[in-house]
């Protein structure tokens, strides 16, 4: 699965399957109870997150890849692992061009 579903990201970085990726260094998550919302902090900003956001970046531990990732998701929400993939490979993208993730390998 890990080469059906390629996106760039940053330049010379391809997010695939394979993909490992973590919070970007001075990026935290945080629950903000003022507002109700976990957010993610950033130097100089804040991303409020909805829930699938949430997991998704809880599951950033820099170790598993995206397939393994994906897999777990498709388990948990009985959701075909394709379309999970898909849409975890577009947050990292979207996420690591905004310098709030850093792509491993």
């Amino acid at each position: 699965m890990s080469g059906e579903s390629a996106a760039a990201g940053p330049p010379g970085i391809v997010v695939t399957g394979a993909t490992v990726a973590r919070l970007a260094r001075g990026v935290r998550l945080r629950e903000d109870p003022v507002r109700g919302q976990t957010v993610l902090l950033a130097p100089e900003r804040a991303l409020a997150l909805d829930e699938i956001a949430v997991a998704i970046v809880k599951a950033l531990d820099g170790t598993r890849d995206l397939d393994t990732i994906a897999a777990d998701f498709a388990r948990q929400f009985d959701a075909p692992q394709d379309q999970v993939l898909t849409d975890v490979i577009a947050f990292i993208r979207e996420f690591s061009d905004r310098r709030l993730l850093e792509i491993l390998r």
